[in-house]
């Protein structure tokens, strides 16, 4: 396994191990008697959508760059960008739903953790959207040809894994409330 692999799979572990720790804390502290629960904002459910397109159009990124096909490659990449930043700005606007409706990060109720687990999700997002930057600027400026499809793998794969970690963790809000 090529190094760079290997550290991102350590990498997943831990981040899957600090989430399953925030959702475990979450279930433990709804059952308190002061619980307060929170309705998802809609715009959740939009930006879902927008990471799971985004998680297509990076898989055919890099099936592009795979077969050689370099600007259907540049444009997927870019749509992918696109894409994630669209989840961000939905996600900020959920969090701004939010505190608009009264949800703040006083008292005891869902509210809290969903700031904290989704805007930590969201800096994981906008890490990969930074990699994905990264790359798309590789392929603009660089002035060798290099077809080494690991640097892609990895920023794929990382980007699988935030989508998925997305839907597990939105399931989760709306399911536990």
């Amino acid at each position: 396994m090529h190094p760079h692999k290997f550290a991102l799979w350590v990498a997943i572990a831990s981040i899957i191990m600090m989430f399953a720790g925030l959702t475990s804390a979450y279930i433990v502290k709804s059952k308190l008697a002061n619980w307060e629960v929170v309705e998802i904002p809609t715009y959740f459910i939009y930006s879902t959508a927008c990471i799971i397109i985004s998680s297509l159009t990076i898989q055919g990124a890099l099936r592009s760059f795979k077969q050689r096909n370099m600007s259907q490659y540049r444009t997927l990449l870019m749509v992918t960008l696109f894409l994630g930043i669209c989840f961000l700005a939905l996600q900020y606007l959920g969090f701004s739903w939010l505190w608009e409706n009264g949800v703040r990060f006083r008292g005891a109720g869902a509210g809290q953790f969903l700031y904290i687990i989704a805007g930590l999700h969201a800096l994981h997002v906008a890490g990969g959207i930074i990699a994905l930057i990264v790359i798309i600027l590789r392929t603009l400026i660089g002035r060798k040809k290099v077809y080494n499809s690991v640097g892609l793998e990895v920023l794929s794969t990382y980007w699988h894994f935030v989508d998925v970690l997305w839907v597990y963790l939105l399931i989760f809000f709306i399911w536990l409330g």
